[in-house]
């Protein structure tokens, strides 16, 4: 029930400010979906993505969970490795009744080298093969879009090698960027807080 367009009653009746006839709203999926999706949101991105399984997604598709995104990219023998064990320790220290609403997501910036078939078999190689962790590969274009996004910043030094940003994101439920940690092998304390604080 909707009156002066931002009050709202459960029962129908009128209106006890203007006395009118309160009127049933119907809430479209649509209407739902605009509300939670903010202008901040990575939802808003439409590019498409190839996951480890070769299937094709939009990020809008990982809308519900939490996300803690990282950009990485398999054949990196420096920093990659230990952006992965952040990972891996970050995910150690969260409660398991919360993963099932947590994606640990990385995105490769090597999308030519890391096919999905490479990155299930990076993902095999480092027991990373379970359902709440996810291999992106995009095109240049979105890997790029993408990585402004989060500020991240890399450059190709050579066909198989990459200058980038160390960065771990944590995104709400609704794609909202709510918390970044830089460097490699930090106190990951508060990202652990931000990630329990945006899960339900």
């Amino acid at each position: 029930m909707e009156c002066e367009g931002d009050k709202t009653y459960t029962e129908p009746g009128s209106c006890p400010v203007c006395k009118m006839d309160l009127t049933l709203v119907e809430l479209t999926s649509k209407t739902l979906a605009d509300e939670s999706i903010s202008e901040e949101s990575i939802f808003n991105l439409t590019s498409k993505w190839h996951t480890e399984e070769n299937e094709v997604i939009q990020l809008k598709d990982l809308k519900g969970k939490t996300l803690v995104m990282v950009m990485i990219y398999t054949s990196c023998k420096a920093a990659c490795p230990r952006l992965v064990a952040d990972m891996r320790n970050i995910e150690a220290q969260l409660p398991d009744e919360k993963i099932k609403d947590i994606q640990f997501v990385m995105v490769s910036i090597d999308p030519e080298t890391d096919t999905p078939e490479r990155l299930k078999a990076f993902a095999i190689e480092n027991m990373m093969d379970e359902e709440q962790w996810l291999f992106l590969q995009g095109t240049e274009g979105s890997v790029r879009e993408f990585a402004n996004v989060l500020s991240v910043k890399y450059k190709e030094i050579s066909p198989i090698d990459f200058s980038h940003s160390n960065i771990i994101s944590v995104f709400n439920a609704q794609g909202e960027l709510m918390h970044q940690q830089e460097g490699l092998g930090v106190n990951n304390k508060e990202t652990i807080a931000s990630i329990l604080e945006v899960t339900p």
